[in-house]
């Protein structure tokens, strides 16, 4: 059932036919991961316009990026949480830069790597003049979790956009998912720097891929830095 707008949304889930085209075209483009970073004085300077991907483990982070650009293995997925441990750079045609950010949540991990994480998501995320969004990823079978809470009341302090993405919508039935996506809205009204659309999307089958292609595609027309 690919692309099917949510119930209760606005024109974002129904882009017109130019904007899906738009979106299309830039996500066909070369796309390459260009930089690993651990720390932020590893981070490539800013430049492209960026995109985030957050979320906790196993959410399916690299799985949307991977759909998103139509190549299997640009960026790496596991079964094991808490594989991602950097920041992952991505750039696409060189209009667009993609970043897969470690999961959060993951209590296995060690303390010190938890906190090695964090720092490092934190500073990224309030100090980049060039994010113009950071999606949040929520797994569509079990919503907003505790462990989301922190993270997206850090980016309304930091007033970093930010825009929540549902994963896996095929593993639920439709009338969950439209449920799913007001009992979240409910919530993020209540977030200064939510986006009020949620795209609701699955990797597996394709559902909400082109819309979400075509939202993302109007943020690269942002003007760079430099």
């Amino acid at each position: 059932m690919p692309d099917q707008p949510i119930p209760d949304q606005d024109d974002e889930l129904q882009p017109s036919p130019e904007a899906l085209d738009v979106g299309r075209r830039l996500f066909a483009a070369e796309c390459s991961f260009t930089n690993g970073s651990t720390r932020l004085e590893t981070i490539p300077a800013a430049g492209l316009p960026e995109v985030a991907f957050a979320g906790r483990s196993n959410v399916g982070k690299s799985s949307l990026i991977n759909a998103l650009t139509g190549r299997n293995t640009l960026a790496r997925t596991s079964n094991t949480p808490g594989r991602t441990q950097q920041l992952n750079f991505f750039d696409l045609g060189q209009r667009l830069v993609l970043v897969d950010m470690p999961g959060y949540g993951y209590a296995k991990a060690p303390k010190t790597q938890i906190a090695a994480w964090t720092a490092l998501v934190n500073d990224f995320l309030r100090g980049r003049v060039t994010l113009r969004r950071v999606c949040v990823l929520i797994d569509s079978r079990h919503g907003l979790k505790d462990v989301d809470e922190p993270v997206m009341k850090m980016l309304d302090e930091a007033a970093v956009s930010y825009q929540v993405v549902l994963t896996k919508a095929d593993k639920v039935r439709p009338n969950e998912l439209a449920a799913r996506v007001r009992e979240i809205g409910a919530v993020l009204a209540k977030h200064t720097a939510a986006h009020p659309v949620i795209h609701a999307t699955s990797a597996e089958d394709g559902t909400g891929i082109a819309v979400l292609r075509s939202a993302l595609g109007a943020l690269a027309a942002v003007t760079s830095v430099g």
